[in-house]
Order: C-alpha cells, then structure tokens, then sequence
C-alpha cells in the first residue's frame, strides 16, 4: 500500500469518528505493574525478579517507530541493525539476538531461525504498545530455550477506560538530508491508526494500522538510478528501501475471575536490493544498454494468539497461551535496464525461509491456601516446521533446500516461599524435552529480601539453554573456493547467571520521587557454538561446540521526578571475557571492559503544556578478540588478535504541543543529533567467505522529524 494512499485513508477517518477523550495511554496509572517471570500480575515493587519497564508515555515522548529505536535507550542493550537484510536484533550483555528471547504477550516471536530468537525488532511497531519489560540473565526456567541472555517482553494495550477511543498519526522523517514527499527515494513516512471499543463492561475490540514506507538511504552510494562509470560500483542504497504494513485485531472477555484474550496479527513486508553491478547489453545497430539483477525481497507474517485466565475451582489460577504463527520470505529477481529506467523481465517469486510454529504454554499456581507458600506448575511446548531454500536471503546451501520440523517440551516447577515480612524464596527447576537434542534442565534460585520499608535487595541465580539455529545445524555450501558445512550433531549451550540488585524508592514532603539502584551481574556461556577450521589441506569449515563466554557488569541508575520533571540516569561497566578456538590457536581469556551511559529527562511547561524530551546515551569503546586469517588460509590457521569497536554517543530530542484539551498534538524533533553513521569495528573478522571491511553500519545520520497526532 503506498504512502499516498495510506495517507488520504487515514486523514478521511478525521471526517467520520466521533470525538471522544484520549484513552488510556495517557491517564495516569496508580501503581505500575509487570507480568515478566511473575506468577500472576504484580506490583514492580512486589516483583522477585528485577523488572525493566519503559512505558507508553516514554515510548511517546521518544517519537520511535518500532522496538528496535525503544532499547537502543536501554543499558546493556545494542540493537545491531543489518544494512543488507534490514533485520534489527538485540544484543543483550554483548550477545547477540540468538540468545535473547522476544515475546509479545509472553508469546515467542516467529523468526527466520526458530521462535523468539534473532527476532528483527523493525518488525513490531510501537503504537500499540502499553509497556516493555526486560529481565536481564538466563531465564530458562520460566522461558526456556535461548533465554539466556535474557527476556524481551512486549505487553499491547487491551483495555480502555472510555467507551470509544481512537488515535490517528502521521510522522514525516528525513533520512539523514533526504527527503522529498513526492520524489521517490527519499525519506521515511508513517501513518498510524488506532481504534477500541469497550463493548461492554466485559467486551472490548481493538485494531490498529501502522504503515512505515521506509525509502532507504543512498549514504555514499548514489542510488539505483545510477549508472556506473568504468569499475566503479557506486549504484545503490547503504541501507535498502523498506515498505512495512503491520495490523493487529483483538477482542477481550472479562468477567469476574476469568478472562479471555484472541488476537491477530498480520505483517507483510518489501525490501528493494539494487545491484551494483551493472552488464554491458548490446541491442544492435550499434546501440547498447546497461542493465541490473536487482532483488525485491517480501515477508509475510501472521500470528494468531489467544490466552486464557481464569480460576479452577475456588483457588487454582490458570494462565494458558496458545499460538499458531508462520512467517513466509520470498525474492523476486528482475533485470532492471538502468539507463531506461524499466524492467526488462521478472521471475516468479520463490519462497527462501518458511515457518510454520505452533506454541503453547500453560501454568497452574495458587494450589495452597496459604500466605506462605505458593507453587507453580507449568508446561511448555512448541512444533516448529522449517524451510530453508538451496538459495537464501544471505547464504547458499549448495543446491539442497532443507525442510526439518522439531518438538520441543518441557515442564517446570517452581515454589514461592514467603518466609517473613522481609524474606521471600523462589527456587525452579526445568525439564526440557526434545525429538533433535538430549534432555535439559534448568534451574533458579532467587530472593527478595526487605532491608527497609524503602529498598530492597534481589539476588537472583538462573540457567537456560540455547538451542542451535538452522544454520548451523544444516549449512551446506561447498564448491571450489568453501567447504562450510553444518553439524546435526551439535549440543546446545548452557548458560548460567547470577545478579544482585538494590533499590531504594522514596517520596519527600514536597512530593518529589526518588529511586536509586545498584546492580551487578555475572554471566558465563559454556560450550559455545563457532564456525571453526577442522582441516586446512584442503580448506574446511563447520560448526563446533568449542567456545565459552564470560561477562560480568555493573551499573547504578537514579530517577527523579516531581510532577512535570523527571530525569533518568544509569551508569555501567561491562567486561567480557572470551575462549575462542579455531584450528589449532586459541584466543586469550582476559576480561576487557566498557562502560555505557544514559540520561532521559522530560520538562512539561504550567501553562502551555509544551514538552521537553531528551534521550541520550554513550557507549564506550568496546576491545574483544577476534580471529585473523593468514595470507595461506590452507596451511596456517591465523591467529587472535584484540579488536576494536569505537566509542560513541546518541541523542534525540522531542517538543510536543498539545492542542483542543489534548486532542491534536504536534511534535518536532531531531534524532542522532551527534550524526552518527558507521563506525570503525576492527572486531567484525574476515573469515573463508567475506573479507573484514573495518567498519560498522549502525545508524544513518542526524534526521528530523515532525509528527501529528490526533485523539478523537
């Protein structure tokens, strides 16, 4: 659907909605509550596990488009963005996304390699979103597989406190400079709409729009209407156009100790990859066009999810989740004649990566009429069918498409022990059954102890598994120049953590609110998996359970707020130790340390209610080894040598005016202030098949944007 379209649609709607008062994004919440690791909805203060939230009006005032753009704000968080796939995924305590679970509505998230894992946060927009909660450390017990770096949990708005509510916006984006509304090519423009009913006192309807035409960015490049001049191959984008659509329907029974919940969700996706090499094609008469293999790649995605709450007999709570999600990639070549600018021929589309999950988890708790003691027993499976073509988004695996399904169960138990008004307990234990790997089990320990009637002090000790991706189960590419094949043999890593956390929580007579918390965490990931040389005459690559990873880091965060101020600032120091192996060199274990900061501070003006938003955040140069080839690959197997990735800082900063008793809103801003683009990454290695390039595509520039929002 183009942006035009989108557009006139969306403005149409103004003319027939009948005004109402905003809804609930915007009323003021009494206590702030999370669901994460949690039996039953709970207080933040009252959590046993330390729970990060950024709420709705945060999310707001930081005027983002998806997930990815929110925890990019987060401490210990690097949202890595892919220049080439457009993907987006989490890098949580310096591992990457594969070990990093992402739910919505604790739900796994379907992805190219499994469910909740390597999950492209560009993928869930935010305007329907009424929190985010990260627990950070191996949660395998409540989550189980690749929760090991932690859990990423979205939580969507499903009630409203007015009978009708709907919200319309369109935010206009440059794209570094670019931008032009009617130039194809240039910018970024959104449109958004969203709509709830409360039907009843126990029904309510939702369903939203959101529409993000993404045009890409030329960077250094000149885009594809460019025509290379000798061996030059300046034809194309840095970062590849992207027109996303993703709506959600849903529908909420609730009725005294029992609710039911069904939503649905539908994504569907186009990514435009122009070629920078061009062919020389002679048309006869002396006449010669030059012309392009370009590539549109399309993703579909469905999620149906429906969850039910309730109570069986006069005590036991129930919370089942069940979900059937698929998501289809599919590319389509064409040869593009540049200089004409038109398409000579087009393929079919063929599909690359298919999966097909179905996922269910269940928890029975309360069983005691007890204040003491309460336990819960869970279950949790899931059935993956998979599909990976002979040719994929990044790979080729040699002529041999691949269609595996694995099933996966587990049960899992846990107990919460209130020992006192001061001491409560919670261990957990998680078996893990399944039809491809040998059994698993995970286990939890975690505390809560009251020093005063202001803080707390958490400390928490878990352990999850992360199960081997596609990829390295299955790769097979081999031809003249690699031999890089998967092993079906793997086993899964294992994870372990421990955290301690204090916090300290209070309000003064004249109403100003104070929280101070300290933190440290220590995490250590065995039989690490890494693609190694198992023969250097002739070359040969697979997939190996052979490295460790360790790391450990400490952070201190203050808030404060009074009214229309508020300021949040944290401060951590990360180091990381690695044990890499391939051939026969092994890198040093030495820890090597970073640092991150982060400020976010809100100014709302008496009278005219203008708002002030600023988001900044530093992160330090990062040292990591990383393996380097020799000039004689097949003879010598390199050596380890300390990288680096360079330091540096993020800003963004928002002025929102309300309008009509806050029904129209106009908000302005600049994103990455500081212009940062690519960085220099001596950590990224060359291995048998791509070459080190020394940088890092991680953002596109200094943007600015304007977005209007009306609350009808």
């Amino acid at each position: 659907m183009k942006k035009k379209v989108l557009s006139v649609v969306s403005l149409s709607a103004v003319f027939w909605i009948n005004a109402q008062e905003r809804d609930s994004l915007n009323q003021k919440k009494i206590e702030e509550v999370v669901i994460t690791g949690q039996y039953t909805q709970q207080s933040i203060n009252k959590s046993i596990y330390k729970v990060e939230v950024i709420d709705a009006m945060q999310i707001k005032n930081m005027a983002v488009t998806n997930a990815a753009e929110v925890l990019n704000q987060n401490l210990n968080i690097l949202v890595e963005p892919n220049s080439g796939t457009g993907d987006s995924n989490a890098n949580i305590l310096g591992l990457n996304g594969q070990y990093t679970k992402v739910l919505i509505d604790n739900i796994p998230v379907v992805s190219d390699q499994g469910m909740g894992n390597l999950v492209d946060l560009s993928k869930i927009n935010v305007n329907n979103i009424e929190r985010i909660e990260i627990v950070k450390g191996s949660m395998g017990v409540e989550y189980g597989n690749n929760a090991v770096a932690g859990v990423i949990n979205i939580i969507t708005k499903k009630n409203y406190s007015k009978k009708f509510n709907a919200q319309i916006s369109l935010q206009e984006e440059t794209v570094n400079k670019d931008y032009n509304w009617f130039k194809k090519g240039e910018g970024r423009h959104l449109q958004t709409l969203n709509l709830g009913y409360r039907i009843s006192d126990h029904w309510t309807v939702t369903a939203d729009i959101n529409h993000n035409d993404f045009q890409g960015y030329k960077g250094n490049l000149r885009g594809y209407k460019y025509l290379n001049k000798g061996d030059e191959k300046l034809r194309g984008n840095e970062w590849l156009p992207k027109d996303q659509l993703i709506t959600n329907a849903a529908i909420r029974y609730a009725k005294g100790k029992t609710s039911l919940f069904y939503k649905i969700n539908f994504l569907t996706e186009k990514i435009n990859f122009y070629d920078n090499n061009l062919t020389d094609l002679p048309l006869g008469n002396g006449n010669r066009t030059y012309t392009a293999n370009d590539v549109d790649y399309f993703t579909t995605r469905w999620i149906h999810q429906f969850n039910i709450q309730t109570t069986i007999g006069s005590r036991i709570h129930y919370n089942g989740d069940f979900s059937y999600q698929t998501q289809e990639r599919k590319s389509q070549n064409y040869i593009y004649d540049v200089p004409n600018r038109q398409v000579l021929s087009k393929e079919d589309k063929s599909t690359f990566y298919d999966s097909k999950i179905f996922y269910s988890r269940g928890m029975f708790s309360n069983f005691l009429n007890s204040d003491k003691i309460n336990f819960q027993l869970g279950y949790e499976l899931d059935h993956t069918s998979g599909f990976a073509a002979a040719s994929t988004f990044e790979s080729n695996n040699n002529g041999i498409n691949i269609n595996r399904t694995i099933f996966n169960y587990a049960n899992f138990l846990s107990a919460e022990w209130k020992v006192n008004d001061k001491l409560s307990l919670r261990p957990g234990v998680r078996l893990a059954l399944s039809d491809k790997f040998d059994s698993q089990y995970n286990y939890s320990v975690t505390a809560k102890y009251n020093t005063s009637q202001k803080s707390d002090l958490r400390a928490v000790f878990g352990s999850a598994n992360r199960f081997p991706t596609y990829d390295e189960l299955y790769t097979y590419v081999v031809d003249n120049n690699h031999d890089i094949r998967g092993n079906e043999n793997l086993n899964p890593e294992t994870g372990y953590s421990a955290g301690l956390f204090w916090d300290y929580n209070t309000v003064n007579s004249a109403e100003w609110k104070f929280n101070l918390s300290l933190s440290g965490m220590y995490l250590d990931v065995k039989d690490r998996i890494e693609n190694v040389i198992i023969n250097n005459q002739p070359l040969r690559f697979t997939y190996l359970n052979v490295d460790n990873y360790k790391s450990m880091v400490f952070g201190t965060g203050i808030n404060l707020g009074k009214k229309n101020f508020s300021i949040n600032t944290g401060v951590s120091v990360m180091g990381i130790s690695q044990s890499l192996s391939t051939g026969q060199v092994s890198s040093p274990t030495d820890y090597n340390y970073y640092a991150e900061a982060n400020v976010g501070a809100n100014y709302t003006l008496d009278k005219t209610k203008t708002l002030f938003a600023l988001y900044y955040k530093y992160t330090g140069k990062r040292k990591q080894y990383t393996h380097r080839s020799s000039m004689n690959i097949s003879t010598d197997s390199g050596q380890y040598v300390l990288g680096e990735m360079e330091a540096f800082n993020m800003m963004n900063f928002t002025v929102s005016q309300p309008f009509f008793n806050n029904h129209f809103e106009v908000s302005a801003g600049v994103k990455n202030i500081f212009d940062v683009s690519s960085i220099r990454n001596t950590v990224l290695a060359g291995d048998a098949h791509t070459a080190a390039t020394g940088n890092q595509n991680l953002f596109y520039g200094r943007s600015y944007f304007v977005r209007l929002n009306y609350n009808f």
